[in-house]
């Protein structure tokens, strides 16, 4: 079994693994705030209030999350059947 496919950073006990996504909400405005809370709103994918996202829920994500929680909605995602 080789890692010469995984990503970087990706072990190969996660790589065929799906991970549980979040929904994540924009509730409140990043106009005004910190630099580095607009810049955590952004690298969620957030772009305008009421904006819905779905992201994979990592410790990157809710390091993210946990900085700019009080802008934001946040619920596991929806199971999708398939």
């Amino acid at each position: 079994m080789g890692t010469d496919n995984l990503e970087p950073g990706e072990r190969e006990a996660d790589a065929g693994a799906e991970r549980p996504m979040l929904t994540v909400k924009l509730v409140r405005s990043a106009h005004g705030r910190l630099k580095r809370h607009r810049a955590c709103v952004a690298g969620l994918g957030l772009r305008r209030i009421g904006h819905v996202v779905q992201v994979e829920d990592t410790p990157a994500v809710r390091g993210m999350i946990a900085k700019v929680g009080y802008l934001l909605q946040v619920e596991p995602a929806a199971e999708h059947g398939g």
